[in-house]
């Protein structure tokens, strides 16, 4: 249960936030809003490709990659929910955040006109504005060139970051758990065979 609620807090989250700020930016003649200067601000965008912006094939493709995945992150999470429990919240939050993105892709086309079923684009609106400027000659290949890191983002993949960083951190605890509750079993069950052989 405690699973379950973690993927319905960040899939809630993820889907407020988008439409709040879809029906507050996507129309407005400036779509970004500073918060903390030049540095953090929300600013509107719709992401056809993967994290970044990172394309691999036609919307379509990306979006059954993402079905893909999320479907074998649920039987994953089914197989190992009694085990270590912050590495499985953590897995929970990928799920919620990796539905959460799915939605979009799914419906959002259709839902507000642009696309049809499963060629939506994810709503971004979470900007970092982290460092621009020309990078140093010194730095091979793109040295010399004028570069911009500013990531913008969403709630969910926010979870999804945060997942991940959740089952490296918290694996090793995992697996031991994993281990230890393997040989309790082992030996249960040999004390078990041992006292029906001795009753026979």
């Amino acid at each position: 249960m405690r699973l379950l609620w973690t993927v319905a807090t960040v899939l809630v989250l993820d889907q407020a936030t988008k439409i709040i700020v879809r029906l507050n930016l996507a129309m407005a003649p400036r779509r970004s809003i500073d918060l903390i200067g030049d540095w953090l601000r929300f600013t509107y965008t719709e992401n056809p490709g993967m994290a970044f912006g990172i394309m691999f094939g036609p919307t379509g493709l990306i979006t059954a990659f993402s079905i893909i995945a999320t479907v074998l992150i649920v039987f994953y999470l089914l197989k190992v929910r009694d085990g270590y429990v912050p590495y499985c919240m953590s897995l929970a939050a990928i799920l919620g955040g990796a539905v959460g993105n799915i939605i979009d892709r799914l419906f959002y086309g259709m839902i507000f006109g642009y696309a049809s079923f499963f060629e939506g684009r994810v709503v971004d609106f979470i900007h970092f504005n982290i460092w621009n400027g020309i990078v140093p000659d010194a730095v091979p290949f793109i040295g010399g060139t004028y570069l911009a890191l500013f990531p913008i983002f969403n709630v969910a993949d926010i979870a999804i970051v945060g997942g991940v960083i959740g089952i490296l951190v918290f694996q090793k605890q995992f697996h031991m758990k994993q281990l230890e509750f393997a040989t309790a079993r082992s030996h249960a069950s040999s004390a078990t065979q041992m006292t029906s052989d001795g009753e026979s």
